[in-house]
């Protein structure tokens, strides 16, 4: 099943890239201060990963 496969490569990009993205804004708040545009694209990240999940499960 080779759809299944790129499906499920692309859930786990995109769950390394939401995570990483977490880190680089927590290091971005840590060190200069918080920005909310970074943390309202981090959540905006962290739903698309999610329904990429959801819709790979479904």
């Amino acid at each position: 099943m080779p759809g299944t496969t790129n499906g499920s490569t692309s859930t786990k990009i995109m769950g390394v890239l939401t995570v990483g993205g977490l880190v680089a804004v927590t290091a971005y708040t840590v060190a200069l201060g918080s920005n909310g545009w970074l943390w309202f694209g981090w959540v905006v990240l962290g739903l698309l990963t999610l329904g990429m999940v959801a819709a790979g499960n479904g």
